[in-house]
């Protein structure tokens, strides 16, 4: 599944589209430095395994280390962002029982204002170095957020309306 939302990712702007990368590859502003590519497959495997082992914690975390997860593997030559993102959006819909109603949604949220999600990624991978244990906090509260926003906007495309809270006088 992974290699077909990456083949959708970059559906006429890649040849290698739908494929793992065939060398290694630097991430441009990140201290991370990906696995070789010889290592990939396997390590996309445990990401696999991951979910499956954990599928009973929330739709929201699983989501939140397929995005970090798929990001510190860097599979691709190209497209990484894009393909964890769809990932992390199908898995927290697949998980939640549903397709997740409203437009925009979190992905677009996500590329429309793209620093929350590299912080989010670095405080992943700085948690992971550091203290040798994965801290998705702050992944998970950007992801919780966007849905949010992208629920509230189903609410209100149907008519819904949330009143501001009140103020203190």
């Amino acid at each position: 599944m992974i290699l077909d939302l990456h083949r959708e990712a970059l559906a006429g702007l890649s040849l290698y589209a739908g494929n793992w990368r065939p060398g290694g590859v630097e991430i441009e502003k990140s201290e991370h430095t990906p696995p070789g590519a010889h290592l990939v497959a396997g390590l996309v495997e445990e990401l696999c395994d991951y979910v499956n082992a954990n599928w009973t914690r929330t739709p929201i975390h699983l989501a939140a280390y397929c995005m970090w997860r798929l990001n510190w593997i860097h599979p691709f030559a190209d497209g990484n962002g894009r393909t964890s993102r769809m990932l992390s959006y199908v898995v927290m819909s697949i998980r939640a029982g549903y397709v997740l109603p409203g437009t925009p949604t979190i992905p677009y949220y996500i590329v429309e204002n793209r620093i929350p999600y590299f912080q989010a990624l670095d405080a992943a991978d700085a948690s992971l170095k550091e203290k040798g244990d994965l801290n998705l906090s702050k992944m998970e509260a950007l992801l919780s957020g966007l849905l949010a926003k992208q629920l509230t906007s189903f609410y209100e495309s149907v008519g819904g309306h949330i009143d501001p809270p009140p103020t203190s006088a």
